[in-house]
């Protein structure tokens, strides 16, 4: 996966890394990437809340004996580009 920043969160990214790693450790600002977006998507309380919905219906459907969306021969083989 390749990301563009725009022009002032790029710099804004390298300095938070330069803290980060005068702070703990070493660190390149493409290391902290992945952290910050699961922590934006851990805080993020409607996704959660609806992933949790989904999780609790397909649960129901399973138990119910209705097949998910991985049965599903319509919508291609799951890729996204």
């Amino acid at each position: 996966m390749a990301i563009t920043l725009p022009e002032p969160l790029k710099p804004e990214l390298d300095e938070h890394a330069a803290e980060y790693s005068r702070l703990y450790e070493p660190v390149g600002a493409a290391a902290l990437i992945p952290h910050m977006v699961e922590a934006f998507i851990r805080s993020d309380r409607g996704y959660g809340s609806r992933k949790a919905h989904g999780a609790r219906r397909r649960g129901r459907q399973r138990d119910a004996g209705v097949p998910g969306p991985e049965h599903d021969t319509t919508q291609g083989n799951g890729d996204s580009a």
